[in-house]
């Protein structure tokens, strides 16, 4: 059975292949989210009406989509643990195929843990193709997932459960929504670059408490604390000269959240759509655009593998009065998965106003290594 296994994956992965490789043989982002030739997907073109909690749900006539959690977690003692579990669904045609082993959808699954007492890294990743109910997508009741991994709930007001795990590492979670969802860009539509249709339907939701299990090895853990839910459907997102973009997701101790992707041209230059969202402590929305905040790289850290990642940042955001400081809780959070990038735990510090401001996130760093 585990041989059996072994090769579907291996199959599925060369199913995949033209969605997930460029002509290079590469697995830049812009081959992963680009615009492509194939004008039957539906592309995001102008702002819809969302409609939850349907819209946690499968949008299956757009390409790519993806149900995206991190989080920072302490257990009974104080221990530091940061988490992701994100789960990408790919279609590779535009024409549903459904009977039996035949399905045009694939799944992709990473799971990231970050131990920070003993700076570990730990990262697993699944694939299957969306037939026979191997993996899949439904609305009612919300679920998504991977054979034995999921993202889902059983109804609109109760918590969501997460699950992901291999020998090595495991999450078993229940999160709860702590805020309604956020519309990101303009009412929900998010603009990637000047070409129409090079954008995404994307909205988050910024707090969602968190408790449950961990767990390293042998070693099992009681945790609890805070997660972000990113939630993006698109049939294509970056133009052929953006290289990839880096992406922040702050919770800060006085109840505001902050969220900005800063997208970078293959030229180095950073793109002018470029954006971001504020959210008040008392749940107003603001969009940011790229002109409203600024973001300065402090520090880098080289990977063995080869490339290198900013590592530490400074942020100001004028409109806000708010000044932070942003480091990597460890530097090597680097995914060795289908594509390669960085993204981790970090943790925040600085002033609002004349007010000290602390915090916790998430950053995610693409398109610095191939």
């Amino acid at each position: 059975m585990r041989r059996l296994y072994v090769t579907f994956l291996v199959v599925v992965s060369v199913l995949a292949a033209p969605v997930l490789a460029d002509e290079t043989g590469g697995s830049r982002l812009s081959a992963l989210l680009g615009s492509g030739e194939d004008a039957d997907f539906v592309k995001a073109i102008a702002a819809r009406e969302f409609e939850f909690p349907l819209d946690h749900g499968p949008h299956p006539e757009y390409r790519n989509e993806w149900w995206y959690v991190t989080g920072n977690l302490d257990d009974e003692g104080g221990r530091r643990f940061g988490f992701e579990l994100t789960i990408f669904r790919f279609a590779l045609t535009p024409e549903a195929q459904d009977a039996g082993w035949r399905s045009n959808q694939v799944y992709i699954a990473h799971l990231a843990v970050t131990d920070a007492e003993d700076e570990r890294f730990f990262v697993a990743e699944r694939f299957s193709r969306g037939a026979l109910g191997l993996a899949g997508a439904q609305a009612e009741p919300f679920r998504v997932w991977i054979d034995d991994w999921q993202i889902g709930s059983e109804d609109a007001e109760g918590p969501w459960r997460l699950y992901g795990g291999d020998e090595e590492v495991s999450i078993d979670l229940a999160l709860r929504p702590l805020r309604k969802p956020v519309l990101n860009g303009v009412d929900g539509l998010s603009q990637k670059s000047a070409e129409p249709g090079n954008a995404s339907y994307y909205y988050s939701i910024t707090r969602m408490g968190t408790a449950g299990e961990l767990r390293i090895g042998d070693d099992g853990f009681t945790v609890s604390g805070l997660s972000w839910m990113d939630r993006e459907w698109s049939s294509s997102a970056l133009s052929p000269d953006q290289a990839g973009w880096d992406w922040f997701a702050l919770q800060l101790s006085d109840g505001s959240d902050l969220m900005f992707y800063n997208i970078r041209k293959t030229n180095g230059r950073q793109d002018p759509h470029s954006a971001g969202t504020w959210v008040s402590e008392d749940g107003t929305v603001e969009h940011i655009a790229r002109g409203d905040i600024d973001i300065i790289v402090e520090d880098r850290w080289a990977s063995p593998s080869g490339g290198t990642y900013p590592s530490r940042w400074s942020l100001h955001l004028p409109g806000k009065d708010l000044r932070l400081t942003i480091s990597p809780v460890i530097d090597d959070q680097e995914l060795f998965t289908t594509v390669r990038y960085w993204e981790g735990a970090v943790d925040v510090s600085g002033e609002r106003g004349d007010r000290p401001v602390t915090g916790r996130g998430y950053v995610e760093l693409t398109g610095y290594a191939e």
